[in-house]
């Protein structure tokens, strides 16, 4: 299935051709990563991954590291923006413990607790993770994704839960990128002045020790600057590719993790659709070196939790009906041909 073939497709509909905009952009996408003109968008799930970030204590977030955890107990007690979008489009969700500092809440039908360890160091005076620990976290995201596939999931996204984790994000970004660090780095969850330039430094010099180094040993140096839940994305987006899920990425820190799994694993970005394009500078960034398109270009979105994934699967519901169930115009009686 090629995206002209798709685009035939569409065009052969009843409705002049491309009358639907940018939605069938999102329909030829669908068919293509799906190879058929019968696309599914159900059924869904949205994996969130939380973990704490070492870096907080330089004074790069708004909100203290304890946010974390609370919001962790806010998404699984269903009263986060993630829990309400999940609900309302009806989308599983799952939220994975794989780094959060301090006790973990028990299994449940939403939560697990896989921690690898309390959290990455603080990346601007070591590294933030070892190999072997970015090994762990990758295939705790790994599992999910075939866990989702064994549960007959179709389309699934990843999203985050992570004060601080902007810029661990930035960092990435800038190094696979290969971009100044000023252009991948914004305010995160609502930095002051102070804490951007403080967090503009941060990634500079972190990026300037890892850059020499990325040819010759990448895990390494990716492991260096990557958050838990970071690494358990980017394995998550590998397993899922792998296995033939549609993927819908997220904002800024989850299209980081596609960064790094694109890099490790290249081809992982065409099983993808991207969101929306975050406020973050960043973001753009990474979704231009991806060669993807956002769905919601204008929105201004800075959340994270897999919101923005969220908001995009009613589309793909459209998106998907349109291909497999509008008619063609011999169906309706028009003669396209002018005879």
């Amino acid at each position: 299935m090629t995206p002209e073939h798709a685009r035939a497709h569409l065009n052969s509909l009843a409705k002049p051709p491309g009358s639907l905009g940018r939605l069938e952009d999102l329909a030829v996408r669908l068919c293509v990563i799906q190879q058929t003109l019968c696309p599914r968008a159900t059924p869904r799930r949205c994996v969130l991954f939380a973990a704490d970030h070492g870096v907080v204590t330089e004074g790069v977030s708004a909100w203290p590291p304890e946010v974390t955890r609370l919001m962790v107990s806010a998404i699984v007690s269903g009263g986060a923006a993630s829990s309400v979008l999940a609900a309302t489009t009806g989308t599983e969700l799952r939220l994975i413990d794989v780094g959060v500092v301090g006790p973990g809440l028990p299994d449940g039908p939403v939560h697990r607790n896989r921690k690898v360890r309390a959290g990455s160091r603080n990346l601007a005076l070591e590294p933030s993770l070892t190999v072997q620990e970015f090994h762990e976290a990758v295939a705790v995201g790994e599992q999910e994704a075939v866990e989702a596939w064994r549960s007959g999931i179709v389309v699934v996204a990843a999203g985050e839960m992570g004060i601080g984790n902007t810029t661990a994000a930035s960092c990435l970004t800038a190094l696979l990128t290969k971009s100044p660090a000023e252009a991948t780095v914004g305010p995160g969850a609502g930095a002051g002045e102070e804490a951007l330039a403080r967090k503009r430094q941060i990634v500079a010099d972190v990026v300037a020790r890892g850059r020499p180094r990325l040819a010759d040993d990448p895990e390494t140096v990716i492991a260096s600057m990557c958050g838990l839940e970071i690494a358990a994305m980017a394995g998550f987006h590998h397993r899922a590719s792998a296995l033939g899920l549609t993927v819908v990425l997220d904002g800024f820190v989850a299209t980081a993790a596609a960064l790094v799994a694109d890099h490790l694993w290249p081809g992982v970005a065409r099983s993808m659709i991207a969101a929306h394009q975050s406020a973050e500078p960043g973001h753009a960034v990474a979704l231009a070196h991806l060669g993807l398109e956002p769905a919601l270009d204008t929105w201004q979105m800075r959340l994270g939790e897999g919101t923005g994934a969220l908001l995009v699967m009613p589309l793909l519901d459209a998106a998907a009906a349109i291909v497999a169930h509008m008619a063609t115009f011999d169906q309706v009686g028009i003669d396209t041909d002018g005879s």
